[in-house]
């Protein structure tokens, strides 16, 4: 280790040296990588927003219960207690019949004159049943089976979207996040053997004299780090650039989806992007660096 920090300073000179070698391809990295990066932190923060979507549709997926003609209000709690304990159930909650009719009204609007016609009101009190969309099947067969249920509204088309939703924002964030990482592992594989083909006299030479493997090569994985770590600085002040923009013109609210806080979103991409592209910055130049092996 002491002889790691003695070195230090030749290791600094070194990757400077590699990167005034082809200054203008350097730059253009640091650019690329800042781009792909700034693709990263917009899947990210798209990702977590989508996220807090999932669960905001998560926590509406519900189902609505109907009882048997002979079911007591005593007993109709009593049901919904035990629905409640159901795994997958989230909560219940019994809508009465006044409650059930005001929620018609407000559906139909300016045609809720036409319950006007009736003199009883023809609404039945129901349990509606929040629940985890994962466990819909399960649910749906427990409830039916509960004593004193006569009927279930399942809404399975609805809740069958919503499930289809939350799969697919799943998938694509983790494809996107996939193909940033294995796009600007290639980029710096390339530039890093590219940086050792041209320096390939230079290496020999150290061969020769017996430098080992890590003193040849650390400069190498060091340039790739700071390379990539620029484009991650490049692409974070991006990103918060672009998310001050967004707030400010929406106001915190997007639709009807809550947006994340503001402070929350910028200071995740202010650490998340520079520490993805020093990960990704040095397995980068340790793949790159396996052509060492090949040169001689």
């Amino acid at each position: 280790m002491r002889r790691f920090f003695y070195n230090l300073g030749y290791f600094i000179k070194e990757s400077g040296k590699i990167i005034k070698l082809n200054l203008l391809s350097n730059i253009f990295t640091v650019i690329g990588t800042g781009l792909i990066l700034f693709l990263l932190g917009i899947v990210i923060a798209g990702t977590d927003i989508g996220s807090r979507l999932v669960t905001m549709l998560n926590e509406e997926a519900e189902i609505n219960g109907y009882f048997t003609k002979d079911v007591t209000t005593d007993k109709m709690q009593s049901i919904a207690e035990e629905i409640g304990r159901m795994d997958g159930v989230r909560s219940t909650r019994i809508v009465g019949e006044e409650e059930a009719k005001q929620r018609m009204e407000e559906i139909l609007g300016e045609e809720a004159s036409i319950l006007e016609l009736f003199t009883d009101n023809p609404f039945e009190a129901f349990v509606e049943i929040r629940i985890d969309v994962e466990a819909m099947d399960a649910v749906l067969d427990s409830v039916k089976d509960t004593e004193g249920i006569e009927y279930v509204r399942d809404n399975r088309e609805v809740l069958e979207k919503i499930k289809d939703i939350t799969y697919a924002l799943k998938i694509l964030g983790y494809l996107m996040t996939a193909a940033v990482g294995i796009t600007t592992l290639i980029i710096l594989s390339h530039m890093i053997r590219q940086g050792i083909y041209n320096n390939r006299d230079q290496i020999n030479t150290l061969k020769l004299l017996g430098s080992p493997g890590v003193f040849i090569g650390f400069p190498y994985v060091l340039t790739g780090v700071i390379l990539t770590v620029l484009g991650g600085i490049i692409a974070a002040a991006a990103v918060v650039w672009l998310i001050n923009g967004a707030y400010d013109s929406m106001g915190g609210t997007l639709l009807f989806i809550p947006l994340p806080p503001r402070k929350e979103l910028i200071d995740m991409m202010a650490l998340w992007l520079p520490g993805i592209s020093l990960v990704l910055g040095l397995f980068g130049s340790l793949f790159g660096l396996s052509s060492i092996r090949e040169k001689s």
